[in-house]
C-alpha cells in the first residue's frame, strides 16, 4: 500500500470517527434535564466535531483531485478523531 492510498483511508476513517463524534454530542446535547450550561457545551463540541468533519472532507477532495496530501497529517487527524469519538461515547454511555 502506498503513501497516497494509506492517506485517503486514514482520512475517510477520520471523517467517519469526526461525523459519528458530532452525531453522539448532538444526542447528549438533545437530552433533557441539562442545565442550560451544560447544554451550550454540547451545542459547541457537536457544532466543532461538524466542522472538523468537514475540513477532513476537503482534505480527501485535495488529494483525490490534485493528489497533494500529508501522510502525517492525515494520521494524526485519524488518531485525533478515533480518540475523540471514544471518549464521547464513553461519556454517552456513562449518562445512560
Amino acid at each position: 500500500m502506498n503513501s497516497y492510498t494509506l492517506a485517503v483511508l486514514a482520512l475517510l476513517l477520520a471523517a467517519v470517527a469526526q461525523t459519528s463524534a458530532a452525531w453522539i454530542a448532538t444526542e447528549l446535547f438533545l437530552l433533557k434535564g441539562q442545565s442550560g450550561t451544560r447544554r451550550r457545551a454540547w451545542l459547541a463540541i457537536s457544532l466543532g466535531a461538524m466542522l472538523l468533519a468537514l475540513q477532513h472532507g476537503y482534505a480527501i477532495e485535495l488529494a483525490l483531485r490534485t493528489g497533494l496530501f500529508d501522510l502525517r497529517q492525515a494520521l494524526l487527524a485519524m488518531l485525533v478523531a478515533l480518540f475523540f469519538a471514544l471518549g464521547l461515547f464513553s461519556i454517552r454511555r456513562s449518562t445512560a
